[in-house]
C-alpha cells in the first residue's frame, strides 16, 4: 500500500466526496485552503506525481484507481480499512463512517473485532463538552497492515467470537438508545452501569 499523509487523505477524501473529481472551488469552499496556496499547490503536485490524482483539461482533478485501491476498493475488507485509515490518522466513529463511506453498523462491527485482537485502542476524549470515542491503531494493528501487503487480506485469522461480537454490539446500541431517551438521568446511569458489566464479562 502506498503511503498517505494526512494532508494527503484530505485531498482524496475531496474527490471521493465530489464523485471522484475536484476543483479550484471545492478546494477553496473547503478546510484545506488553511494550508495557503503554495502549500496546497505543493501537495497536488506530489499526490500528482505518485498517480494518486490526474489533472483532467478543464483544470480539475481527478481521483485515480490506484488511489482508490487504499482505502476505497470494494476489494478491501472493511477491517482492513479501518486499519489503514488509523494508521494515517486517529478518528472517531463519525470521521470513519465520513472517510470510507462505509455504514455505522458495519464499522461498529468491525472496530469491536479490532479492538478484542488489540490492533486498534479506543480511548475516550472530552471535546467541546461531550465525551468522543477516539480511535488509534496499535503496534500489532501496524503489524498486521504490513502483513497484508505479503499475504494478503484471506490469511488473517482474527481468532473472534463472532456470538460475543454481535452481542457487544446490541448492548453498545442499547446504551446510545438509553442515552437519547427521556428517562431521568440517575435512571440512564443505572441502566447503562447495569450493561457496561456485561460487555465488560464478553472481555472484548
Amino acid at each position: 500500500m502506498r503511503k498517505l499523509g494526512t494532508i494527503d487523505l484530505e485531498i482524496l477524501h475531496l474527490a471521493v466526496n465530489g464523485n471522484g473529481t475536484f476543483d479550484e472551488n471545492n478546494l477553496e469552499n473547503s478546510e484545506l485552503k488553511r494550508l495557503g496556496v503554495g502549500k496546497l499547490l505543493d501537495s497536488l503536485a506530489t499526490l500528482k506525481d505518485r498517480k494518486m490524482i490526474s489533472l483532467n483539461e478543464n483544470g480539475s482533478f481527478s481521483i485515480t484507481e490506484m488511489a482508490k485501491e487504499i482505502l476505497w476498493s470494494k476489494n478491501i475488507p472493511t477491517w482492513a480499512k479501518i486499519l489503514r485509515l488509523l494508521q494515517i490518522k486517529s478518528c472517531n466513529m463519525e470521521q470513519i463512517q465520513d472517510i470510507l463511506k462505509i455504514s455505522k453498523d458495519e464499522i461498529m462491527k468491525d472496530v469491536e473485532k479490532l479492538r478484542k485482537n488489540q490492533l486498534v485502542l479506543m480511548s475516550p476524549q472530552r471535546i467541546e463538552g461531550k465525551v468522543i470515542k477516539v480511535y488509534e491503531i496499535l503496534t500489532e494493528g501496524i503489524e498486521e497492515v504490513d502483513k497484508t501487503e505479503s499475504e494478503g487480506f484471506d490469511k488473517i485469522n482474527f481468532g473472534e467470537t463472532k456470538l460475543e461480537i454481535e452481542i457487544f454490539y446490541m448492548v453498545e446500541q442499547v446504551i446510545e438508545e438509553i442515552q437519547d431517551t427521556q428517562i431521568g438521568q440517575t435512571q440512564k446511569d443505572s441502566i447503562i452501569e447495569k450493561l457496561s458489566k456485561v460487555k465488560d464479562k464478553l472481555e472484548i
